[in-house]
């Protein structure tokens, strides 16, 4: 009887050792992680994971690390879990210094990523260098993002920012009442480095000297001019646009830019007011509108909630020319309107414009025939097309401009998007809900690189509850009355029956 139970505890802890070491062996060929943490911490991002399931071209990586670099080891190979096109190699350069040596590699925490059209050598070692780096090697030279300047705009080499907290608006804000301090202005340092991410080169630049517009720049922005811009300049953002360019214009309400002549060229109604919605607005703030839902469009496509803090309406202009088509891209709820009275939010019929109403409008003009209207008639002439080099672009595409393909007879097309408001993509509200992805999909979309649209470079921002008013107050009544007021009936319950 003895023996029976020893050979049966025996069978049964080889039989449990068998199964433990049948595991462990199994968990070396099909590993599963589970992150746990908040933030995602030990996991790609899902923007990374769209850029990688983008790949097309075959990328061979070899990191050089130390046993202090194991996390760094890690998570490159969670790259590989995504793509068949990311190879990797890994060496430490103290144990292989003839391999290091080779590749002109001397210390660890260097990256080396082989494509066919080129090397790239970084020494970052976040999700976002790496990230990057694929992009920059998958997709060739950076383009060119070009920032007007000399006006009082936003600056993208600046880190300034605010914060927007619940009892602090009355002492900086963006809305009715707000007043411009020139010497304090917020940055755009959080979408510079977003554009860095995603394979642009930021630059600023002058016009005011007469200077046309760099002849490599893919997408002209003007963020926020608080100084209206003189003839000269505006007449070379015109002869960029006809070239064949796209540009960006962020235009504050209350503030006159100089750039009205190409927004009525470009069919664009730019209005003297600011869009008050007292049911949708981003915290207590009404002149900072909260959109939920989109027109169908790219730049919309699977975007989450912005919210503008003081935002102009812009709309298409009903009568425009043929060669220009227009379209809204955000619209406000129907809870807003248009107040033209710069002291106080208060609707007048008859003076404010009832929503909802367009805060972000683009417009595509055709070039290459002249369409002009006479007597209610469509008349069509030819036009002479710029110099069509040999890759099959118009004459400012062979700088980098956004243009398409020149068809027939030479006709090309170039973008203009003009929004309400500059203060949602500053650093302040980039990383807020959709805000910063919006601002890159447009920018993406401009630069005529839709397969970008949607994929937002990671932030590191400490974690922030955001509410719309409405959910505020729904948050307010379910803590604050609701609950409270439930545990009372039970408790008054409770005692009715006791008594």
């Amino acid at each position: 009887m003895v023996r029976r139970r020893r050979g049966e505890v025996a069978l049964y802890t080889a039989g449990t050792l068998g199964v433990l070491i049948l595991l462990g062996y199994l968990s070396t060929i099909y590993t599963t992680r589970i992150d746990m943490t908040s933030q995602g911490r030990y996991s790609l991002s899902p923007q990374t994971i769209e850029v990688l399931e983008r790949v097309e071209k075959p990328v061979h990586i070899t990191f050089y690390y130390d046993p202090m670099l194991r996390e760094t080891k890690e998570l490159l190979e969670l790259y590989g879990r995504y793509t068949d096109k990311l190879t990797f190699d890994f060496y430490d350069p103290n144990l292989n210094p003839a391999q290091a040596r080779m590749q002109g590699v001397l210390f660890a925490g260097t990256t080396v990523l082989e494509s066919e059209s080129g090397v790239l050598k970084i020494s970052g070692m976040q999700e976002a260098d790496f990230t990057n780096a694929i992009l920059r090697i998958t997709q060739g030279d950076p383009q060119l993002a070009c920032f007007l300047d000399g006006h009082n705009e936003a600056d993208p080499l600046s880190r300034e920012s605010h914060e927007h907290l619940e009892g602090t608006m009355g002492s900086h804000q963006h809305g009715l009442g707000s007043r411009y301090v020139l010497h304090e202005k917020h940055g755009l340092a959080k979408a510079r480095h977003a554009l860095e991410s995603t394979n642009f080169k930021v630059e600023k630049f002058l016009l005011a000297q007469g200077d046309p517009v760099p002849e490599d720049c893919s997408v002209l922005i003007v963020a926020g001019p608080k100084i209206p811009l003189l003839p000269r300049e505006v007449d070379a953002i015109s002869r960029y646009l006809r070239g064949g360019g796209s540009a960006m214009f962020m235009l504050d309400p209350f503030v006159e830019s100089g750039l009205e002549p190409i927004l009525t060229e470009y069919g664009i109604m730019l209005e003297d007011d600011i869009v008050i919605d007292e049911t949708n607005h981003f915290w207590s703030d009404l002149s900072s509108p909260a959109v939920t839902s989109y027109p169908a469009h790219l730049i919309t496509r699977q975007l989450p909630l912005t919210f503008f803090p003081g935002v102009r309406s812009v709309q298409p202009a009903p009568r425009r020319d043929p060669a220009v088509s227009a379209e809204p891209i955000v619209i406000t709820s129907p809870s807003s309107y248009g107040e033209t009275d710069r002291k106080r939010p208060q609707f007048d019929r008859g003076e404010d414009v009832e929503g909802p109403l367009t805060i972000m409008v683009l417009a595509v003009k055709r070039f290459g025939r002249d369409y002009t209207i006479e007597f209610g008639k469509t008349t069509q002439e030819e036009q002479p097309a710029p110099a069509v080099p040999a890759n099959g672009t118009s004459g400012a595409t062979a700088g980098g401009s956004p243009q398409e393909e020149a068809g027939p007879g030479g006709q090309y097309s170039s973008r203009l998007l003009v929004v309400g408001d500059s203060d949602f993509a500053t650093n302040s509200f980039f990383h807020f809900l959709g805000n910063g992805n919006l601002f890159l999909n447009a920018v993406n979309y401009l630069a005529a690189r839709e397969n970008l649209i949607g994929i937002e470079p990671p932030t590191y921002d400490l974690p922030r509850v955001s509410l719309t008013n409405r959910q505020m107050k729904g948050t307010f009544f379910l803590a604050i009355v609701l609950i409270p007021a439930i545990s009372a009936l039970v408790g008054i319950g409770v005692w009715w029956k006791q008594r």
